[in-house]
């Protein structure tokens, strides 16, 4: 039996693939989600649409994850909302610079459901 969860994911992915996959664990879950491409437009759906938690990738065109996090951090609309980076950046110098940007949780592709859920509720 599948828990109804309430709370709104925003995924900032500029890799369709990924971004169908994350959505479709989370929906699956019970999950509303918002998409968005790149991480301007991330950081713009953020404040706009107040979601619960934001994954986001590390390596996008323009804005990288790590300096969306840091925006969102620094805003006074999102400072409080959990970011999770989900990234294929797996050394201990990516992970060690996402949570010093203001992340809350770090991920590395590839993931599995469980891992994807597990981190997701752990930081709302």
């Amino acid at each position: 039996m599948t828990v109804i969860q309430t709370a709104t994911v925003l995924i900032v992915e500029d890799t369709p693939s990924e971004r169908e996959l994350i959505s479709h664990y989370l929906q699956e879950e019970g999950y509303s989600v918002i998409h968005a491409m790149t991480a301007q437009e991330g950081l713009e759906k953020a404040i706009a649409s107040q979601p619960d938690v934001i994954v986001t990738d590390v390596v996008m065109p323009g804005m990288s994850g790590f300096e969306l996090c840091r925006s969102l951090k620094r805003s006074p609309e999102t400072e409080k909302v959990p970011v999770v980076i989900c990234s294929s950046k797996d050394q201990a110098i990516d992970r060690l610079w996402g949570m010093r940007q203001g992340a809350d949780a770090y991920i590395t592709k590839p993931f599995d459901r469980e891992e994807l859920l597990k981190v997701i509720k752990s930081v709302l």
